[in-house]
């Protein structure tokens, strides 16, 4: 049996007397890709927030790779990472100079040959020099990416990772996320709007519905219970 990579145990967050993310339980087996699906105003934003300890939950536990987020945050951190849309990196500092400074945030020794390495695969060298805030959605979304992978993290979290990209790039940072997976023995978590990504790539699906769990588990069995053929026929059919 996998040990969990994340364990999240009657999860509740607040939001101005409004209860956002409603008592929601599950876990995300190590080596395993996990798609958290959801309409807008579903939770999946604050969930991932609370995942990555930006947002505190108001009640329930996080446990990641076997420690309650709660008590030991900085330990950590070492070990995950995350990109989001909604994260933005220094915008008068060129992207080399983002990427090097998060580099040395996580303590990596080498973080030059990482960093260039990573650069070199995602085929980003025409950017290194630019400032990051005069790059256009898609290219900031390579770099924030990018900045993801710089620690090797255990477990990844990603916010819309090929949100603003074009298909053929969409397609090329799906496989290397999986190739990068498959290599390093992670775990990821990813949210999209993109249906057929989510099922490209992920063996496991959260459903999230007003901010509360409504299916949970391997996303093959779901669509073969429920009688759908494809993930997208499944979440219309949710209402």
């Amino acid at each position: 049996m996998k040990n969990c990579v994340v364990k999240v145990s009657n999860l509740v967050k607040i939001f101005d007397k409004r209860k956002i993310i409603k008592n929601i339980s599950f876990d995300v087996s190590e080596n395993s890709v996990v798609g958290i699906l959801g309409k807008n105003g579903a939770g999946k934003t604050t969930l991932l927030g609370m995942l990555m300890g930006l947002i505190l939950p108001s009640s329930g536990k996080i446990e990641i790779l076997g420690k309650d987020l709660n008590k030991k945050k900085n330990e950590i951190l070492k070990k995950i990472n995350f990109q989001s849309p909604y994260v933005d990196l220094p915008k008068k500092m060129t992207v080399e100079q983002n990427l090097y400074f998060y580099s040395r945030l996580y303590g990596i020794k080498n973080f030059k040959d990482i960093v260039n390495d990573l650069i070199d695969k995602l085929k980003m060298k025409d950017l290194i020099k630019k400032n990051y805030g005069s790059l256009s959605a898609g290219q900031k979304t390579k770099v924030n990416l990018c900045k993801a992978l710089i620690n090797n993290p255990k477990l990844l979290l990603l916010d819309e990772p090929t949100a603003s990209l074009d298909p053929e790039t969409s397609i090329f940072i799906r496989e290397f996320l999986l190739k990068f997976q498959k290599k390093n023995n992670s775990s990821i978590l990813i949210t999209s709007h993109n249906l057929d990504e989510i099922q490209s790539i992920c063996s496991k699906i959260i459903l999230l519905k007003f901010g509360t769990v409504v299916s949970d588990g391997n996303l093959n069995e779901i669509l073969k219970t429920k009688n759908y053929s494809t993930l997208q026929d499944f979440f219309l059919g949710q209402g």
